[in-house]
């Protein structure tokens, strides 16, 4: 798996924190990267020339020109060949390693060349290859052991102990390397394990932000298409009633009953638009105080929808209990979406409103007396809105015509998980 080095890893940092709209081309990382590189081979530059430059005026012997410059030449290739060492790590290793097989055996002053060597073969294990840099100090040590072991007797110029204190230096250089190689595929994953957790927090909270909006424009659209809709039908009603010509005195008790009617419609929806709403208030704001819509205000429902001139019957079948609020709000607004449904629609005289209570479910079922629907269920954002209420608590809505009108069918379940889910 290709990592980063430490330079890379930020500058992807940089690239992740820029706005959408930065440059994200090579021009805008590369300086910092070729800064970085020219900064250390200014610095070992300076130590080899310096080093070497103290020894050649301490120095008591004397070499020919030509070989002083031939060693000047190979600590200038090898050290700006450090510039490269991050691009080709392989490249600049072997070419470090040739500079000082030449540089060694040809100067007469021992300069500190092969800290060209050592900071290239960690550079190649740090870089991933390692294997290329386990070969290089193999032949490093075996190149120093055989011209060692040529030599003649006093002629040797390292002895054993240091031809083992270098084996143990080349594997240390190799050992940290790796060492930093492994660092960085930590630090590697740690990121992206971050990022992918920082990712998927933003999915959810979009995810929750767009289901809370679409509870909010459901609750928004149950509540006002009820309200609105009787409103239109009680005032259609009054208008038609006075366009028939009564006298004054029969003409102020139905425009009276019609606009008490409407008050009651419009004061019951601005109550249960306070309570939708709650979500949305500020949190220094106090919590509303109006009871939350339930089955327990069923009867409130069909007195409203009565008021439309509809015949509303309500039945219960079985034991009623009481229901998680959010499970309770669902049947509430299951029945109101069916009657707003009726009032609109259907043509009807009379609704059937039944609770069917079993151990293990709540059936409603709401039945007219209209026309039914001639196209079949309508796929209305109404109906949608009512399945979706089911679905959220595993149950599931069914809508037909039926030999009398319409019907519209709902199952809760009353499971434990039902009851924890109306509890959260």
């Amino acid at each position: 798996m290709p990592l980063r080095s430490p330079v890379r890893r930020v500058r992807t940092s940089v690239r992740s924190a820029s706005p959408p709209d930065a440059p994200r081309d090579a021009e805008d990382v590369a300086p910092a990267v070729r800064t970085a590189d020219l900064v250390l081979t200014a610095v070992v530059t300076l130590f080899v020339v310096g080093w070497t430059a103290v020894s050649v005026a301490a120095g008591e012997e004397s070499e020919p020109s030509g070989r002083t410059a031939l060693g000047w030449a190979l600590v200038a290739v090898g050290c700006g060949s450090l510039v490269l060492r991050r691009r080709a790590p392989v490249a600049v290793a072997a070419v470090t390693l040739a500079v000082c097989a030449v540089y060694y055996p040809t100067s007469t002053y021992d300069g500190p060349l092969l800290v060209t060597f050592a900071l290239a073969l960690y550079t190649t294990a740090a870089e991933g290859r390692f294997a290329a840099a386990v070969a290089l100090a193999s032949v490093t040590l075996l190149a120093v052991g055989v011209g060692e072991i040529r030599q003649g007797p006093g002629r040797r110029q390292i002895d054993d102990t240091s031809l083992v204190m270098l084996a143990g230096w080349l594997i240390s250089l190799v050992a940290v390397g790796r060492a930093q190689r492994t660092r960085l595929a930590y630090l590697h994953e740690v990121e992206q394990r971050a990022l992918a957790a920082e990712r998927e927090q933003e999915a959810r909270a979009r995810q929750s932000a767009t289901e809370e909006r679409l509870r909010i424009a459901r609750e928004v659209h149950d509540v006002l298409g009820h309200s609105i809709s009787l409103i239109n039908v009680q005032s259609s009603a009054a208008l038609h009633r006075l366009a028939k010509g009564p006298g004054p005195a029969e003409a102020l008790p139905a425009a009276t009953e019609a606009l008490e009617a409407v008050k009651a419609t419009s004061k019951d929806a601005l109550r249960e638009l306070r309570g939708t709403l709650v979500a949305l208030r500020r949190a220094d704001e106090p919590a509303p105080t109006a009871p939350v819509s339930g089955l327990e205000r069923l009867g409130e429902l069909a007195e409203r929808t009565r008021a439309a001139g509809l015949t509303v019957v309500t039945r219960t079948e079985g034991t009623a209990r009481p229901l998680p609020p959010a499970l309770d709000l669902a049947a509430y607004r299951i029945v109101q979406e069916s009657l707003t449904n009726v009032t609109r629609h259907a043509r009807a005289s009379t609704v059937v409103v039944t609770l069917a209570w079993t151990p293990d479910e709540l059936r409603l079922r709401v039945e007219d007396d209209g026309g039914g629907s001639p196209d079949g269920p309508s796929p209305g954002s109404g109906v949608q809105g009512m399945a979706e209420r089911a679905r959220a608590f595993g149950g599931e809505l069914t809508v037909g015509n039926t030999d009398r009108g319409f019907r519209v069918s709902a199952r809760l379940p009353l499971t434990t998980d039902t009851a924890t889910r109306g509890t959260a």
